[in-house]
């Protein structure tokens, strides 16, 4: 073991921290072990010089992640394949003849009426494994005690699990992020709909000149959002044929309402808007779970990464890419998109031979987009 003296160092520390010195550039390479990668075999006691240094303790790192992506994890089920969704068209009324009766005039009841039902069909899932070799010998060796090598093995099946809700973390929010995608794509020509642009709606509104980089940090902005967001929560609570693009005519309770929110947003709301409103009862934004980037936070959490979508695909045999920047939040029915059909589980194989154990942790699941129930997507984004 290496032994460092830093009596020079902490009777600097000691004058630093009374207030006898002003600050001193310090050498923390003596003080901290960065460790490494590989113990040093020769490394010997500083009694006799000869004894190899001992492990004394082992730490495990060893610590579950859930994640945090939208709850939109629906059922499963074991025989059948095709996810199928009907839904009835609203009927038309007629003329009601009890009140036009005339003498002499045949009045027919037995017309049979068709009711207009639709069905849709989801017959696809996605699917990958991650494998783990775990041999049974040869890992012995590198540990004092039963005890350890216990700890070694959970602590390699909870990377794996890690792994595992990170990539399905990641495939539930493309799952949202596609539904964006498709909601700019059918957006009218002739006004938003379903997708809005807060900061336009507020620069023409208010006769300003706010741009997208700044917007969140504006409490006048944050302000003004809340109501519009506020506002289109309660309008899908009433039926209508506006808020999706197949334009079916749909409402969305309080109770079957999604709302997903950026953290950038979120948190500009409670630090720039609801820490200076004595009433901010009256302009908090809808309970929403938050999540902290819609595809990945870049190499920096800027926002211009966070609340940025990308994608690309085949129309025509030919590559058709799309950038959406700025998303906010997104409110949607439960019905509009999900997992579901999900399906875990792990196959184990031994190999005699080599002594090792082989497991592959698989995973199936399907997700869809139903683009006859209410989405709506809220962002910002500088006039053209």
């Amino acid at each position: 073991m290496e032994v460092k003296q830093i009596y020079t160092l902490v009777n600097n520390v000691t004058n630093e921290v009374l207030g006898k010195t002003d600050l001193i550039k310090e050498d923390l390479s003596n003080v901290v072990d960065l460790g490494t990668e590989i113990f040093n075999a020769n490394a010997v006691d500083n009694y006799v010089k000869s004894l190899v240094n001992h492990i004394g303790k082992v730490i495990f790192v060893n610590r579950p992640y859930s994640g945090k992506i939208p709850s939109v994890l629906m059922d499963g089920w074991e025989f059948g394949s095709v996810l199928e969704k009907i839904t009835a068209e609203l009927p038309q009324a007629t003329e009601n003849e009890t009140w036009e009766l005339e003498n002499g005039t045949e009045y027919r009841q037995d017309v049979f009426y068709k009711p207009t039902v639709s069905a849709k069909f989801y017959n696809s899932k996605v699917t990958f494994e991650v494998p783990l070799s775990i041999t049974e010998r040869q890992v012995k060796e590198s540990f004092s005690n039963a005890a350890q090598l216990n700890g070694f093995l959970s602590m390699l099946y909870d990377a794996v699990d890690k792994s595992m809700t990170i990539k399905t973390d990641g495939l539930i929010m493309r799952t949202i992020n596609n539904m964006i995608v498709t909601t700019f794509e059918n957006e009218p020509q002739n006004g938003e709909k379903r997708a809005i642009n807060l900061l336009a709606r507020y620069n023409q509104q208010f006769n300003q000149t706010l741009t997208a980089e700044k917007a969140i940090y504006n409490a006048d902005f944050v302000r003004f959002a809340s109501y519009v967001i506020a506002l289109y929560a309660d309008r899908l609570g009433t039926i209508s044929s506006l808020f999706n693009i197949g334009q079916k005519a749909r409402f969305t309770s309080s109770d079957n309402l999604h709302v997903v929110m950026l953290s950038d947003f979120a948190k500009a709301a409670d630090t720039y808007l609801y820490s200076d409103t004595y009433h901010n009862e009256f302009v908090k934004l809808p309970k929403a779970e938050t999540i902290p980037y819609w595809q990945g936070s870049g190499q920096s959490y800027d926002f211009a990464d966070t609340a940025t979508i990308k994608t690309t695909k085949t129309v025509n045999e030919n590559p058709v890419d799309t950038t959406i920047s700025g998303v906010l939040c997104v409110m949607f029915d439960r019905n509009a998109l999900g997992v579901c059909n999900l399906d875990k589980r792990v196959t184990s194989a031994y190999n005699a031979k080599a002594e090792f154990f082989n497991n592959f942790y698989k995973f199936d699941c399907g997700y869809f987009n139903d683009t006859n129930e209410n989405f709506i997507c809220f962002y910002v984004a500088d006039n053209e």
